[in-house]
């Protein structure tokens, strides 16, 4: 299984911090996110970074057991 990290506002659209699925590419977990946690989360993707072990990942990247990937949403502060 996959384990999807999330941060920040995309966590809190969620309501959750991390979630398990069966997938084969970074596209696909996307996919299964969109259907588990629904259309604003789905929203707020386009403005959010992937990265897959710590690397910067495209949808078509592969994924196996273990793999995590993180959706990390624009930070501003002050």
């Amino acid at each position: 299984m996959v384990i999807l990290r999330l941060f920040a506002s995309i966590r809190e659209i969620a309501g959750v911090s991390q979630f398990h699925f069966e997938a084969d590419t970074v596209g696909r977990v996307i996919e299964l996110a969109v259907e588990e946690f629904g259309s604003d989360f789905a929203a707020a993707l386009p403005t959010c970074r992937l990265w897959l072990n710590g690397i910067p990942a495209q949808e078509t990247d592969p994924v196996t057991g273990g793999d995590e990937l993180a959706i990390l949403p624009p930070v501003s502060g002050g």
